[in-house]
């Protein structure tokens, strides 16, 4: 098995847990992502130039997404960061989630990304979404969404969130969207801050074509996983559709109830 380590070298923790992942990997086939082999002294390369088995994030969600962007390779999760949802491994458990991966004790868990087009160019993959806002502060915009060429939502808002299941405990899930399970091929679009009370999130399938336009061109900004910023005149066509890759997540147990629990409705 050949494995690749990244990890967000602004956190001091990550530093100190990457060593520890280092050494218990001693003697297996290593790939150090650039950056954090440059703190270690020790070459490196290119998350993108890494044709490995797994790779090793140490640090939290953050870490996690800018990965995603840049490999298809399985992700092991280590929680350095705060909340941490789409880890697998904490430090107390370090050592035994090491051990697993070793020993071939784990699966591999598909989700599924969200494509966007802005004027036919395709941008990043999201896992957990895509968000179209204004450009400029407590600027409303209106929007026209449509699913599958129906007028689906006529809005004034902020912004329209069109998010993964994955993305559904995230941005949309702090507008008011629901929690989706992340075995469900589904998106949620929901609109933030609208203007009219009564407008509701809807989730709709994934195999679903949704297009967004404004009713006027005005600025705004397309934000993927909250890591890539592209600006719009407002007059671009802008659509969203299931990707053909998937993000791929190692885990030991099926326990996605259990961590909502814990780190979403009783966390502090």
């Amino acid at each position: 098995m050949k494995l690749g380590i990244t990890a967000n070298a602004e956190i001091p923790e990550a530093i100190k847990m990457s060593r520890v992942v280092m050494s218990k990997l001693e003697g297996q086939n290593v790939v150090l992502e650039s950056g954090i082999a440059r703190l270690f002294g020790r070459p490196g390369m290119p998350i993108e130039d890494m044709d490995v088995d797994v790779l090793i994030t140490v640090g939290g969600d953050g870490t996690i997404l800018r990965s995603l962007q840049r490999t298809n390779a399985p992700i092991l999760g280590i929680n350095a960061g705060a909340l941490g949802f789409l880890t697998e491994v904490t430090e107390p458990f370090l050592s035994t989630g090491i051990d697993r991966l070793l020993s071939g004790d784990y699966f591999v868990e598909d989700r599924i990304k969200v494509a966007t087009k802005v004027a036919g160019a395709r941008l990043y993959d999201a896992t957990n979404e895509s968000v179209v806002h204004t450009a400029h502060v407590a600027k409303i915009r209106h929007f026209h969404v449509y699913v599958d060429d129906q007028l689906a939502m006529d809005v004034r808002a902020d912004g329209i969130i069109v998010s993964t299941p994955t993305g559904s405990t995230c941005y949309a899930m702090s507008v008011g969207g629901p929690v989706i399970d992340p075995r469900m091929d589904a998106f949620v679009i929901a609109p933030m801050a609208p203007f009219k009370f009564a407008t509701r999130p809807l989730v709709v399938p994934s195999t679903s074509r949704i297009q967004l336009e404004l009713s006027r061109p005005k600025p705004c900004l397309c934000v993927i996983d909250g890591q890539h910023e592209h600006p719009l005149e407002g007059d671009e066509p802008t659509e969203f559709s299931r990707a053909e890759a998937r993000s791929r997540f190692v885990r030991f147990e099926r326990d996605f109830y259990d961590r909502l629990r814990e780190k979403l409705v009783c966390s502090p």
